[in-house]
């Protein structure tokens, strides 16, 4: 979801009080019809009702809020109802992510479910109704501001035309950057502990066939894929090419949604599997994951390895776990080559890749890194090899890993030369936000609009409010 941007709770841990008395505040006052955008309505407890969000997560308007906000959700309804003209649609699964991030992010700032639920004074349920469809329109908007921009294309002479006489201090600041290499060893897992998950999963069937419980009940309890489980394990709909290919295979070859799917084996765990629908080349599922533990023997013998392989690096030797086969001095790439079992680095040498919306470089700020990896190189040298350390990869897995810090550039001054594409990004953004700004003044003055007296005189930034 890069494409699930939420707001950021900053203030909400402190704001219960407040938001109490402000609550009773709005209780009070008579709403009413303060503008008219087409035919929808914009009432002043809308407005109220964002200020108050606001303010429950540290934002501030752009000038007088009396004017910023409604103006604000008059130009949300221009997007929102072009939107539903053009048919944007919106998955139920980036609704459903973005709804449980938002909630995630409220009980970190809250402290528990339990707090949150007596905050908002209604239960979990209720309260991911009501973010749904809040969610659904916002990511509606979303998409319909990418399809007004998406043919905005930026040339070299642009980029140098626009900077060239800009101010220094307007001239965008690039944060440290490195580039990082790295192996991983993925600890072996005893067998004595895949058969006890796939016994566990051996059981869960067993008691959805009996009707003892249902699929979607066990993998709400039991199933550990995060993104699902709360669904009951449910998933959108999916083409092959998105599943990993185990999955996939025993997934597709599902004709009975009554049935449940044999036991597979993904590179995230194990699974078991139940058909819900099949749309032409797509397939939608409930699945159940588990993870096998990872012993702490395990765990130790791959950091005893690994840390023979940081040291063949640095000296140069070969590993004695080689066995005298390897010939020549011995590199980080060749350990790479050797050892690591990290597929998306082992054809470009260890090389870390860093995948954004702009594309895709062996750049990353410190903030951007695994976690673990970012602590690993702070303070290491250019061209050092770490100590081995262990982490959880992308897919859930418990792995470690030895990191060579390959490169770092230290904050600057973006300049055309070294950071022409964050350049033409600052640039890129300014043109979207003209386009998008010529748009929303062209449909204001084609739609009907009615202000309350007292908005007239209002300073807005968008021209044609006021006709």
């Amino acid at each position: 979801m890069n494409k699930k941007k939420v707001l950021l709770l900053a203030l909400l841990a402190s704001l219960a009080s407040l938001v109490q008395a402000q609550n009773d505040s709005l209780r009070s006052i008579v709403d009413e019809v303060i503008w008219v955008v087409g035919d929808e309505a914009i009432l002043k407890s809308d407005v109220e009702s964002l200020r108050l969000q606001g303010q429950q997560e540290g934002l501030r308007w752009d000038g007088d809020p009396d004017c910023s906000i409604p103006e604000q959700i008059a130009v949300q309804k221009l997007y929102l109802n072009q939107a539903i003209t053009d048919s944007i649609e919106v998955t139920d699964s980036e609704i459903s992510n973005g709804v449980e991030q938002y909630i995630e992010q409220m009980i970190s700032a809250i402290g528990s479910r339990e707090k949150l639920e007596e905050y908002h004074k209604k239960n979990m349920s209720q309260i991911r109704a009501e973010l749904r469809e809040s969610f659904r329109e916002r990511q509606m908007v979303q998409g319909m501001q990418q399809k007004l921009t998406k043919d905005i294309s930026v040339s070299p002479a642009e980029v140098r035309r626009y900077f060239k006489d800009l101010p220094q201090d307007s001239i965008p600041f690039v944060p440290t950057e490195v580039e990082v290499q790295i192996i991983t060893m993925q600890p072996r897992i005893e067998q004595e502990e895949i058969n006890r998950v796939k016994e566990e999963l051996r059981d869960y069937t067993d008691r959805i066939n009996k009707g003892q419980s249902s699929f979607q009940t066990l993998a709400r309890l039991y199933s550990e894929d995060p993104g699902s489980a709360r669904r009951g394990g449910e998933m959108d709909f999916i083409g092959r090419g998105m599943l990993d290919p185990a999955f996939a295979n025993v997934a597709f070859s599902l004709t009975d949604p009554k049935k449940v799917s044999k036991i597979v084996e993904s590179e995230f765990g194990f699974h078991i599997i139940q058909l819900i629908d099949k749309r032409g080349e797509k397939i939608k599922v409930r699945h159940i994951l588990r993870k096998p533990v990872v012993s702490d023997e395990a765990i130790k013998t791959a950091m005893s390895r690994l840390d023979s392989v940081a040291t063949a690096i640095r000296t140069g030797v070969a590993p004695e776990i080689l066995g005298g086969h390897f010939k020549g001095t011995f590199t980080f790439e060749d350990g790479v080559v050797l050892f690591s079992d990290d597929k998306d680095t082992r054809n470009n040498n260890g090389l870390m890749a860093n995948v954004t919306q702009e594309g895709r470089t062996s750049r990353f700020r410190m903030s951007d890194l695994p976690s673990e990896v970012a602590k690993t190189i702070d303070g290491m040298e250019v061209g050092s090899v770490s100590t081995p350390f262990q982490m959880i990869n992308e897919r859930g897995k418990t792995v470690c890993a030895i990191v060579k810090l390959k490169n770092r550039r230290e904050g600057h001054k973006a300049t055309i030369t070294e950071d022409f594409q964050i350049m033409k990004n600052v640039v890129t953004a300014k043109q979207r936000e003209k386009k998008l700004h010529e748009w929303v003044v062209n449909r204001i003055k084609s739609t009907y609009v009615r202000l309350n007296e007292r908005y007239r005189d209002c300073q807005f930034k968008y021209e044609g409010w006021v006709k």
